[in-house]
């Protein structure tokens, strides 16, 4: 068992990340010379102001007519979105990590905040499900693909929960939280998840667009 952590939690480890990074840079080049094909005129018009003030708007919750029409939706967003990044990056375990293998070091949340901080988590991802399941505009919607992409999200958190409070073989549950996140973070690019690469870009092409062209508010 030993020798199967030392494995996932070393060549397994690079093995994920070179295709997460490998991936990233495939998914956004090919998505840039698609776009350049297919309209090649929307990119001429990319405004910098624009583009920064609508992603702006969007990054404060209920700062747009979006956020503001569906609170529940909004407060579960932002609350997984900021926890998830609390956790996957300042949590110890995980700032150890970044300083083992990238040299990388700066200040941790502590395991008891971390803990709470991916219940939150795991309860934005419960949110996210039964809206799936109740919602006739999101059911309808939904495929495949969207319980795959909360399962991968979902899975890191709690197996990381289990492994804390030791439910289970510690070893079992923290092999299978290691496991888990290396596959979610291989599949970023190659899934749903892949929103996490090009949000950025598709609002400021929104916020060109509105700004620029319509000379309208996007938010």
């Amino acid at each position: 068992m030993i020798e199967l952590y030392n494995f996932i939690s070393g060549p397994l480890a690079w093995v994920a990340w070179a295709i997460f990074i490998l991936g990233s840079m495939y998914r956004l080049v090919s998505m840039y010379l698609l776009a350049r094909k297919k309209d090649g005129s929307s990119l001429a018009y990319m405004s910098l102001p624009y583009g920064l003030r609508s992603i702006m708007h969007w990054l404060i919750p209920f700062g747009t007519m979006g956020w503001r029409s569906d609170p529940f939706m909004t407060v579960a967003t932002f609350s997984f979105h900021i926890c998830f990044i609390m956790v996957a990056v300042f949590l110890g375990a995980h700032v150890v990590f970044w300083d083992t293998a990238f040299g990388i070091s700066f200040w941790s949340i502590p395991a008891e905040i971390g803990d709470y901080i991916s219940f939150v988590v795991i309860a934005a991802c419960v949110f996210f499900a039964l809206r799936r399941l109740f919602l006739p505009h999101v059911r309808n919607v939904t495929k495949p693909k969207d319980w795959i992409a909360l399962g991968l999200v979902a899975m890191p958190f709690i197996t990381g929960v289990l492994a804390y409070h030791q439910i289970g073989s510690p070893i079992v549950m923290t092999i299978l939280h290691i496991l888990s996140g290396e596959m979610l973070l291989a599949l970023i690019p190659f899934t749903r998840l892949s929103h996490a690469l090009f949000v950025l870009f598709t609002r400021a092409y929104m916020g060109s667009e509105f700004g620029g062209v319509r000379h309208a508010r996007d938010w």
